[in-house]
């Protein structure tokens, strides 16, 4: 597969807010592992901006763990 090809999502979410919206896409790589892509769009100073980082299989109890522990302080009630 060439660099520039898209892989299929094999699950899909798009979250819109004020201002920006999250895309949430588990997609699974050529070896068979599966990762998860969050990408952030916004408008910075008229102009489209994305960030996107990739979270593969073997580190999402971990990625997970941590945002639990972070939603306490991010919501004052938890999640």
């Amino acid at each position: 597969m060439a660099v520039s090809e898209q892989r299929e999502a094999i699950f899909s979410k798009t979250i819109k807010t004020k201002g920006r919206t999250y895309f949430l896409d588990v997609k699974e790589a050529s070896n068979g592992n599966k990762y998860l892509t969050i990408c952030e769009t916004r408008k910075v100073d008229g102009e489209w901006q994305r960030n996107r980082i990739m979270v593969f299989d073997d580190n999402i109890p971990a990625f997970f763990q941590g945002l639990k522990e972070a939603a306490p302080s991010l919501r004052g009630d938890g999640i």
